[in-house]
């Protein structure tokens, strides 16, 4: 797992470093480059029906997961506790259907499928 350096301020600056995340309350915005190293900017707008940002006091972690499907990397990871957590690649067919309430009933039905001889 990768760790991130955190700053929060108003504007988001002109020159985005690696390994950094820039948050502004006031524009209830996040971004950071991409953290494959491709150079993208990803932009994660903080709203209930967007990302949510968790901050305790020293680290901060967002949710639901990054999924960059519109780069050439189609990266995918969590933002947790400044730590990058990579995730699986996905199939094509779940990229297509990426909103979060599909993706969590695709991820019940694979743990249920997955883990279901545990409960019989």
């Amino acid at each position: 797992m990768s760790e991130i350096k955190l700053v929060f301020l108003e504007e988001i600056p002109e020159e985005i470093k690696d390994n950094t995340l820039y948050v502004s309350m006031e524009y209830a915005t996040a971004i950071h480059n991409c953290m494959c190293g491709c150079g993208n900017k990803v932009i994660t707008p903080l709203s209930p029906k967007d990302w949510n940002l968790l901050y305790d006091g020293e680290t901060i972690s967002l949710s639901p997961s990054i999924g960059n499907w519109n780069f050439n990397c189609e990266s995918h990871y969590w933002i947790k506790k400044n730590k990058i957590v990579r995730a699986i690649d996905w199939p094509e067919k779940n990229i297509d259907n990426s909103d979060q309430e599909n993706w969590w009933e695709q991820f019940f039905l694979r743990f249920t499928n997955r883990f279901s001889s545990f409960f019989n």
